[in-house]
């Protein structure tokens, strides 16, 4: 896990990767793609170290595998576009199930991320859209709720587990962060659908 000390700065990584994903998703896709390369590859890395390595040997640690964790997903791109699918599709799932207060099996899980890595190659400019927006207003609201101290928000920026690097509950019983996120994804997503290419002209 990242040292205590380094939360901050990675919540601030959140919230730039955050609002490039939401607003930016498609156009800067492989720089999106590289920044969650960085974060998983980090948080991979520190969580192999274990909490008893100084703060140093896991800040080196994080650097060294966010970096290759970055050039991993950036080169390979159309994986990164079929896992954003199954992305939406696992996300999908435990929203599904979230209302229930229960976890999915875990195979509904892996055929609802196949489901969606298959979708996103099918239709990948609409899938990146979709998919930047919703994970990346996500992870803008949970980088700016841990730089505002939420607890859940932090341990996420600071979490030795990847599957906590996007909580789905940083607010339990805060159903305005659940309006707010969704708010936030369509917009995104608008302004990313009506946003034109450097190459393209009116």
């Amino acid at each position: 896990m990242l040292p205590t000390a380094y939360a901050t700065p990675a919540a601030i990584v959140f919230v730039i990767g955050g609002l490039m994903a939401c607003f930016a998703g498609f156009r800067l896709f492989r720089i999106v793609l590289g920044i969650n390369g960085f974060i998983l590859g980090a948080l991979l890395t520190t969580s192999a170290m274990g909490a008893s390595s100084s703060m140093w040997t896991l800040a080196v640690a994080g650097l060294v595998g966010g970096l290759v964790g970055a050039v991993l997903m950036i080169a390979a791109y159309f994986v990164g576009v079929a896992l954003v699918g199954a992305g939406v599709g696992a996300l999908a799932v435990h929203l599904a199930w979230t209302p229930f207060h229960a976890e999915p099996q875990w195979y509904i899980v892996v055929i609802a991320a196949v489901l969606g890595a298959l979708g996103a190659l099918a239709i990948t400019r609409y899938m990146i859209i979709v998919g930047t927006a919703f994970g990346g207003s996500w992870m803008l609201i949970v980088g700016t709720m841990a730089l505002m101290g939420n607890k859940a928000a932090v341990q996420a920026a600071n979490e030795g587990s990847v599957w906590m690097i996007y909580p789905l509950d940083p607010t339990p019983g805060q159903w305005k962060v659940w309006v707010l996120w969704f708010a936030l994804a369509i917009v995104g997503a608008v302004v990313q659908l009506f946003t034109k290419g450097k190459g393209k002209k009116k």
